[in-house]
């Protein structure tokens, strides 16, 4: 008959520090590309919310109360409001907001790229409003 020895079982310290290493790297790497999702996430509710100010803004200019077939208070409508400080909020930094009777033009910077502009030709764009309160 042969004597085994009492093995002890468990994990060596070594061991142990090699998972807790590869669980840190693989956490490093997720935490990493969570930042990319989330910023796209931002300007995703961002030009979501352009669109709604952009639906909004029409039925003020069809309300019919005066002045009639005017964007004159787009800016200052509290449902376009909530919507641009939503996106100020989203964005970290401040939108523009310009309107006159005529048109009105609405930009705000994005997280990943460039500048997401609506106007009230139906124009949406990349860069911001140009002076004449339109979407290049």
């Amino acid at each position: 008959m042969q004597n085994f020895a009492k093995k002890k079982k468990g994990f060596t310290l070594i061991e142990l520090l090699v998972v807790i290493a590869i669980i840190g790297i693989l956490s490093a790497i997720v935490l990493v590309s969570l930042s990319g999702a989330r910023n796209k996430a931002n300007d995703a509710r961002i030009k979501a919310d352009m669109a709604q100010i952009r639906s909004q803004a029409e039925i003020i200019y069809d309300s019919g109360t005066p002045p009639v077939n005017s964007y004159a208070g787009v800016c200052a409508d509290s449902s376009v409001a909530k919507l641009l400080a939503d996106i100020d909020n989203q964005s970290g930094s401040t939108n523009t907001c310009n309107n006159e009777a005529a048109d009105y033009c609405v930009s705000s910077p994005l997280k990943t790229s460039g500048v997401y502009c609506v106007d009230s030709t139906g124009t949406i764009g990349t860069k911001a409003c140009l002076a004449a309160f339109a979407c290049p």
